[in-house]
């Protein structure tokens, strides 16, 4: 369950380190101060529901967590991997007054939650802050494109090769990336059933382009999945 964070704890961040933070005068720092909550969410747990009221912005200072699109029944699309330093719902500051997907923290985070309205005014004060998130903003939407172009023109092996190199992309600053998801997160991000993940898994383990120890995978050949990727 998320847990409020006071100032009376020892993980308590006094000082935000993030980049786009140091572009903020001392007053825009204090109108965040006042406007924002830190909150710990246990692996598991929802940062942010899809179709839930957005009231807030949420920074992710500690931890790792999925951004997914939820379908019908048991059915869900991963479209990303949320790091520390990342943004979440940014689309309620510029747009929607919902968020417009869900997010699920894959080990425990530390999160500060920020009124969505703070965020708005600092932009219009500061132009090179208002930059900074636009430009994520934009990145966010950018990599969505990928994802839609991957899931419409792909098939099933190509897609399952892409998912593998893009978590893969993250072990050599989180080593631990693959234990931490399950195999319906990694066939999540491919778009297909898990029951066909863990068979190309098998597939790719036979052909030596992988090796699985327990949770863990590790990429053996990834110019064979860099190809297999761009074919398709």
């Amino acid at each position: 369950m998320m847990k409020t964070i006071t100032e009376k704890d020892t993980d308590y961040i006094c000082d935000i380190q993030a980049p786009c933070f140091q572009a903020l005068d001392d007053n825009e720092v204090e109108i965040i101060r006042t406007s924002k909550t830190q909150v710990q969410f246990r692996k598991g747990d929802n940062l942010t529901k899809q179709g839930t009221f957005a009231s807030y912005v949420l920074f992710v200072a500690k931890g790792l967590a999925i951004q997914y699109v939820e379908g019908d029944i048991n059915k869900s699309y991963n479209l990303r991997i949320i790091r520390p330093g990342e943004f979440v719902g940014l689309s309620s500051v510029f747009s929607k007054k919902t968020f417009n997907y869900s997010s699920v923290a894959i080990s425990d985070c530390h999160v500060l939650l920020v009124e969505k309205q703070a965020i708005s005014e600092i932009i219009g004060k500061n132009g090179i802050f208002g930059h900074g998130l636009i430009s994520r903003y934009t990145e966010q939407n950018m990599s969505l494109f990928d994802t839609l172009r991957s899931v419409l023109y792909k098939q099933m092996m190509g897609r399952m090769a892409e998912s593998l190199l893009y978590i893969d992309g993250f072990k050599e600053q989180f080593p631990e990336i693959f234990t931490l998801m399950t195999r319906k997160h990694i066939a999540d991000f491919a778009g297909i059933t898990t029951e066909s993940a863990v068979k190309i898994l098998k597939t790719l383990e036979k052909e030596s382009i992988l090796k699985l120890d327990g949770k863990d995978i590790h990429l053996l050949n990834k110019d064979y999945l860099n190809d297999l990727s761009i074919r398709g």
